[in-house]
């Protein structure tokens, strides 16, 4: 049959069982409005307020779902403005197409109103970008890229189509799409070859990343960790491959990761690292990360492969087969020494209290929202302290309920994700946990909660200021607080009804339970103010291009001061009989030390703060250092 470009776009959705398409219309692509309003009862457009909503809405879409998020905007603007979407999803491996609108084919690369070369814009955000110029290809290319979005390292595409391509027709045959193509198992002589190794491991451990939940391979992922009994510690991304409660979970691993997980990092003799790309802000010093342990590495991406981290063995395929295959044949492994030592590593700050404070503790909020909520219920976080509070104190009990921009670290994402998750799974509740920084970028997107009447709670860890930026001020550049501390006077509860949204807010500790408890039954759009001070710092932290062990492999076991895991109570440090200077008793102040181990003749230096402004932490003694 004969269809217009723009129908046939329209038909290419339907095939694909694309039931949500988020955008923005406008002229150039309005020939492709027209025929989505004639299907309106098929596919459900969102209308946001930008289009980098739009495309950040389509990510968490996917994210939540597994399936191909769809965005669609006009040309120039409209086109630019998802480019951070896209890159977003990119970095994140999720599966995106997006459709823009052009000028026609005649008027391309006269610098036509609304006109820019998008398809080169966004190659290198992208897994691929295509300009159509004729009907006759349109279709094809529609199905090429939701081929390409979903297969291997999933990522977004982007289909640019000039306005009388999608007015012009051709014929039309619909087709069945193929399902995605397993990624099989490139070199799977290595799978014995780890096995052997894990069976040869006294302390393994297994550093998990995205890409088990992107593979749809929790299941399997839990399996086999119960298999081989090792420890898990989660990747930002990894976090919900394994229940939170699961006895092998450890933790959130890397910059902001526990204490735990660093030991179990530094003490480990085997790390296997599942669908995880040892990032810097995972790894810190490559050159010295997991030094001590052999290193496999599972991922279906060969360009991964010793690209930050060199390992010792690597099986390249898809990670769900890949797991299948090293359970086949391979007993039941038993660490009980190891294990028991991750639990008491787990337990070591539990005599520590949280100090009191007239603000809530963001450690409160989160714990409380725990306490509300479905392990089914999906976390949406913006990128500042709150995402790293959320990594280290939500349970994520369920794969795909945590929707957080990992490798790019977008903020002004959150809003958007939690605005095509809850689309994709009405039946489940989404909060959006978010700074005021972040909150700031993108909150006109409270009128498409609002439009769709989206059940959204959307909590606001309000301390006035641009906390993460301004900590890394604090502990390394001297407390001057270059424009991270603007106290902004923003009301949000006011805010929140000049949208015609609900507004809370919370000031007192004993507020936090009440308020939430209200918001999440509301079952509506809603926003709580939450005030925290604006000295609560994530904590512990790995300054960047530091590792776990900064101490030489020959005296770590001397030298215990000098092994940097995280978080320590100076009750607890043992120092060298004859170290020199010891450490001062200065609260509240940066300090700089050098600490000489008198057997070797090192110098490392330690950076570390009395935390008593610190309220979230364990204990006025605890510190943040690194050498």
């Amino acid at each position: 049959m004969q269809l217009t470009g723009a129908e046939i776009i329209i038909e290419c959705l339907k095939e694909q069982k694309v039931d949500t398409v988020f955008g923005y219309p406008g002229g150039a692509i309005l020939n492709v409005y027209d025929a989505l309003y004639k299907h309106s009862d098929e596919i459900q457009h969102i209308l946001t307020s930008h289009e980098q909503g739009a495309s950040h809405a389509a990510d968490g879409y996917a994210r939540a779902t597994g399936k191909t998020g769809v965005v669609m905007t006009t040309s120039g603007p409209g086109a630019t403005n998802i480019v951070t979407g896209l890159a977003t999803a990119n970095i994140d491996s999720i599966p995106l197409v997006a459709i823009t609108g052009n000028v026609t084919t005649d008027q391309l690369g006269r610098d036509s109103f609304q006109e820019v070369d998008i398809v080169n814009i966004v190659k290198p955000v992208t897994k691929a970008s295509f300009l159509v110029e004729k009907v006759e290809d349109l279709a094809d290319t529609i199905r090429k890229a939701f081929a390409l979005a979903q297969h291997g390292r999933k990522g977004p595409v982007l289909v640019d189509v000039p306005k009388d391509v999608t007015a012009n027709k051709t014929e039309f045959v619909q087709t069945i799409p193929e399902r995605p193509r397993t990624f099989e198992i490139r070199n799977p002589e290595k799978v014995r070859v780890v096995q052997e190794m894990i069976k040869n491991a006294k302390r393994p451990m297994i550093y998990a990343g995205g890409g088990i939940i992107s593979a749809d391979a929790s299941e399997e992922f839990k399996a086999f960790a119960e298999l081989i009994d090792a420890p898990v510690c989660c990747s930002l991304m990894g976090l919900g491959c394994i229940p939170a409660d699961h006895p092998l979970c450890v933790g959130n691993i890397g910059m902001h990761g526990g204490y735990e997980t660093g030991m179990a990092t530094a003490e480990c003799d085997l790390m296997i690292a599942c669908g995880a790309r040892f990032s810097d802000r995972v790894a810190g010093d490559r050159e010295r990360f997991g030094e001590q342990a052999k290193i496999v590495q599972l991922d279906i991406d060969e360009k991964e492969i010793n690209k930050n981290v060199k390992v010792d063995e690597y099986i390249l395929g898809d990670i769900k087969e890949i797991l299948i295959a090293l359970t086949i044949g391979l007993d039941r492994q038993n660490h009980p020494d190891w294990l028991a030592k991750i639990e008491e590593w787990k337990h070591h700050f539990d005599d520590k209290k949280l100090p009191e404070c007239d603000l809530p503790l963001p450690q409160q909020v989160l714990d409380t929202i725990n306490e509300i909520k479905c392990p089914s219920d999906i976390i949406a976080t913006d990128v500042g302290q709150h995402q790293m509070w959320v990594a280290q104190f939500s349970k994520i009990m369920e794969s795909r309920t945590l929707l957080t921009s990992g490798g790019m670290g977008t903020m002004g994402y959150g809003m958007g994700a939690a605005i095509g998750a809850q689309c994709a799974r009405p039946n489940d509740r989404v909060c959006l946990i978010t700074g005021d920084g972040s909150f700031h970028m993108n909150l006109n997107e409270l009128v498409t909660l609002k439009s769709y009447e989206l059940p959204v709670v959307v909590v606001v860890m309000n301390n006035t200021v641009l906390g993460m930026v301004r900590q890394w001020q604090k502990l390394f550049y001297g407390s001057r607080f270059s424009q991270t501390d603007p106290h902004r006077a923003t009301d949000f509860v006011k805010l929140a009804n000049a949208f015609g949204v609900d507004g809370l807010r919370i000031t007192k500790p004993e507020e936090i339970k009440p308020i939430l408890t209200k918001a999440f039954e509301m079952n509506k759009p809603v926003v709580v103010d939450c005030r925290i001070s604006p000295d609560a710092n994530v904590l512990p932290m790995i300054p960047p291009g530091k590792t776990i062990n900064e101490s030489s492999p020959k005296c770590k076991r001397e030298s215990r001061h000098a092994v940097r895991v995280g978080s320590l109570c100076l009750e607890q440090l043992s120092v060298p009989e004859h170290s020199n200077p010891p450490f001062p008793a200065r609260e509240d102040s940066l300090v700089l030390k050098q600490l000489i181990s008198p057997k070797h003749g090192e110098v490392n230096n330690y950076i570390y703060r009395v935390l008593n402004r610190v309220p979230y932490f364990y204990s006025l003694s605890s510190f943040c250092f690194s050498n």
